[in-house]
């Protein structure tokens, strides 16, 4: 498929697991397997571009229309090519009240970005998220999409892009070997 000088062509292996997810659905319900499908394709490339949801849409059967709606609904789903790391810090206003917006301040401020951004070396790209359902704990962050940080101050954020830096220069130190 293309789409705006994109090229994305579906691989055997992902077109084996896109037909794995399609199965847990009844056949006349296969379009129920896009978010899964979706986030197959992210794994595969990083993020999810318009040639892939194309291709998604082609093989579900589906409007690509109705594949773009899911993706932009979703902050889940990157439509471009982000950092190593992506943390999404809560700005939702109960966070915004327990220094959620402080922290996300911080962050971009120590690692030099705008929010939305990603830092020169490619290692983080830092954006604002809403509710991640953990007021209680605020501030709070999600890392890559899963992982979840909690009570996040300065000194707290200082350390995870420090232990994140360490592990990015550990991965390529062992891809050099």
């Amino acid at each position: 498929m293309t789409t705006n000088n994109e090229t994305y062509v579906l691989s055997e292996a992902t077109a084996a697991r896109f037909a794995r997810e399609v199965a847990k659905y009844p056949a006349d319900q296969k379009q129920s397997a896009v978010m899964a499908c979706l986030s197959i394709v992210q794994q595969e490339i990083g993020y999810v571009s318009r040639a892939s949801e194309d291709a998604i849409a082609a093989y579900l059967g589906m409007p690509p229309i109705a594949v773009y709606e899911v993706t932009t609904f979703y902050n889940m789903y990157n439509q471009r090519k982000l950092g190593q790391f992506k943390l999404n810090v809560c700005t939702n206003l109960p966070c915004q009240l327990r220094d959620g917006q402080k922290a996300l301040n911080h962050l971009c401020e120590k690692l030099g970005v705008e929010e939305g951004g990603t830092t020169a070396d490619g290692l983080f790209t830092v954006q604002k998220s809403e509710c991640l359902g953990a007021c209680a704990d605020s501030p709070v962050m999600l890392v890559n999409d899963r992982q979840m940080c909690s009570f996040m101050s300065n000194q707290r954020l200082d350390e995870l892009v420090d232990v994140l830096k360490a592990h990015a220069a550990a991965e390529a130190a062992a891809a050099k070997n």
